[in-house]
């Protein structure tokens, strides 16, 4: 059994249903990325394992516990912590306090102080306009400012959903290369993510989703190599 297990999910919302037996395996340490068009299910996996959506039939499990039924504040007091799409800040609010939000589960609360100066480590343009409005930053400041406040949290698997969606190149690859900084230090992490090159190229584990199911998985680099994976959604 991995850190996070998905087992055989049914989901959706209202009467339609987006998943159909879905199966994942996040495995501690790695760093796994869930790929795929536009519909195929990704962000509805993550809402319904974070528990912002019931599994209809199937279980989610973390690290040997049933957590199928916990609501999402549960989940992130036990270490599971969604970076959502869309980023969802509270724009009137400072930097700083968005980070001190982040840290509102019980297991990270003694740690604030130490949290941020990790997470302005990581990210210093958010330590140079700490007191700035969060609503009147840049695209790739607020994702920089989401990442960070998930890390405050003290996740144990952290999820991210569309890390780069609309984002410059540039900022691109900086929240990547902070995502390998994460891994290097152990972190759990899952990622939804639309730039399916680089989602390969960092990752250890990938799935690919099409339709509410998963249709391929494997190793990262074989699955880059894969030939239905070139043509269908790297473009080679």
């Amino acid at each position: 059994m991995g850190m996070l297990e998905i087992r055989d999910i049914t989901s959706g919302y209202g009467e339609v249903q987006i998943l159909w037996g879905t199966t994942l395996n996040l495995e501690k340490g790695d760093l796994t990325s869930l790929v795929g068009a536009n519909g195929a299910g990704k962000t509805t996996t993550m809402r319904t394992i974070m528990g912002l959506l019931k599994p209809w039939q199937g279980s989610v499990w973390f690290d040997g516990q049933d957590i199928s039924n916990m609501s999402a504040h549960e989940k992130a007091e036990i270490g599971v912590v969604l970076v959502p799409e869309g980023r969802q800040l509270f724009t009137q609010m400072s930097i700083e306090e968005n980070l001190e939000m982040g840290a509102s589960p019980k297991r990270a609360r003694p740690h604030i102080q130490r949290n941020l100066e990790r997470v302005y480590a990581m990210f210093p343009r958010l330590k140079e306009r700490r007191l700035q409005k969060a609503g009147t930053m840049s695209g790739g400041e607020q994702q920089m400012l989401a990442v960070a406040r998930g890390i405050m949290a003290e996740p144990i698997v952290l999820m991210i959903d569309e890390l780069s969606l609309g984002l410059a190149p540039v900022l691109v690859l900086d929240l990547f290369q902070t995502l390998q900084k994460l891994k290097s230090e152990g972190m759990t992490m899952m990622l939804v993510e639309q730039n399916v090159q680089m989602a390969l190229a960092v990752s250890d584990y990938a799935y690919v989703m099409a339709h509410g199911k998963v249709e391929l998985h494997g190793n990262s680099r074989e699955l880059a190599k894969n030939e239905y994976v070139r043509k269908a959604y790297l473009g080679l």
